[in-house]
């Protein structure tokens, strides 16, 4: 008997020219960055009778008043915090902490205070050292922590509160407690099986140069427009929004508090900026600004992307609640004490 192969069917000329058809006009990054350019240009009369109105001129000066202020902080933490990242290897975390869980999470948390680093590098720091062995309670206390208390965010803390230096020790004792008492939370009450094993970071296998500049890249694009967004919305607020609606909000004590701490979870701004955004909003009491301080570096909406992509949605399901209540908590405690 005699096997024949299958003639393969026949291609439809008029299929495959759409095909090649479609691929031609997908649309690219320089190609819709030249159609703006062009319509700002054919619209650059109304654009600037507009910018020229009073509302747009207090925007514009907010707007860019916070993002220069903010920049080289932001720019000095990305390249501190890849240093960190592609330099410092997971196992010198893992020698420097004690063997005890429980004197291993206040370790850890008071690493964060000498160690810069960003949100988008305490969340793979983190996977890292569970990976290394390192217990799961000390990795997050780090992972909370780092963001939140390292030189550079307090130094940009004092910077943006120049009338106001109590605010430096309140974020970081704020800060620092929520790192310790998560750790030992999830020391006492977490589950092996809510947290997965986080998979290995993408610049591993890469020479250290190209994983260094990779991270850097990473974090400026992502930390950089979280900063404009940021940006315009306390231009926004302080323009736009009648003052009368700020000072309401701001005057009930509850009401400002959770408005901010809200706030700092959709704004979602780098911890090396967010002093100078809620600096801006002064019609808020200090308590209030303290609480988006100490939420924002925690929990924000990329760092429940990043907790669920790491370490599991049951995981970032059940740690972000509890740290954005313990946050608020602990920033009023603080603020009643040292505001």
């Amino acid at each position: 008997m005699t096997i024949t192969k299958a003639a393969p069917p026949p291609v439809d000329r008029r299929d495959a020219d759409n095909r090649q058809g479609r691929r031609g006009w997908q649309i690219n990054s320089p190609l819709v960055l030249t159609m703006l350019l062009l319509l700002v240009v054919a619209a650059q009369g109304p654009v600037r009778r507009a910018l020229a109105a009073p509302v747009m001129q207090s925007w514009m000066t907010v707007f860019v008043a916070v993002v220069i202020q903010a920049l080289p902080f932001l720019v000095l933490g990305v390249l501190l915090s890849a240093v960190i990242a592609v330099f410092v290897p997971p196992s010198f975390f893992a020698r420097a902490l004690p063997s005890r869980p429980a004197l291993a999470v206040p370790v850890a948390g008071m690493a964060g205070a000498v160690l810069p680093g960003c949100e988008c590098a305490s969340v793979p720091v983190a996977g890292a050292l569970v990976r290394r062995g390192v217990t799961p309670a000390a990795a997050l206390a780090f992972l909370l922590s780092a963001p939140a208390i390292n030189p550079i965010v307090l130094t940009a803390t004092a910077v943006a509160f120049p009338r106001d230096p109590e605010m430096v020790l309140a974020r970081f004792v704020a800060s620092l407690l929520v790192a310790c008492v998560m750790g030992w939370l999830w020391q006492r009450l977490g589950r092996a099986d809510w947290l997965r094993p986080p998979a290995r970071p993408a610049h591993e296998g890469l020479g250290k140069g190209a994983a260094f500049w990779g991270s850097v890249r990473h974090d400026v694009m992502h930390a950089g427009g979280f900063l404009v967004v940021g940006a315009m919305a306390a231009a926004t607020l302080k323009a736009v929004v009648p003052a009368s609606w700020l000072h309401a909000a701001a005057g009930n004590p509850v009401v400002s508090v959770l408005a901010l701490a809200v706030l700092a979870v959709l704004l979602s701004i780098c911890s090396e900026a967010d002093a100078f955004v809620v600096a801006s909003l002064s019609q808020f009491s200090l308590t209030a600004r303290l609480a988006f301080l100490v939420v924002g570096p925690m929990i924000d909406l990329k760092l429940f992307a990043m907790q669920v992509g790491t370490f599991g949605r049951g995981f970032a399901l059940r740690f972000a609640p509890a740290t954005f209540a313990l946050a608020i908590i602990m920033s009023v405690l603080v603020g009643a004490v040292l505001l």
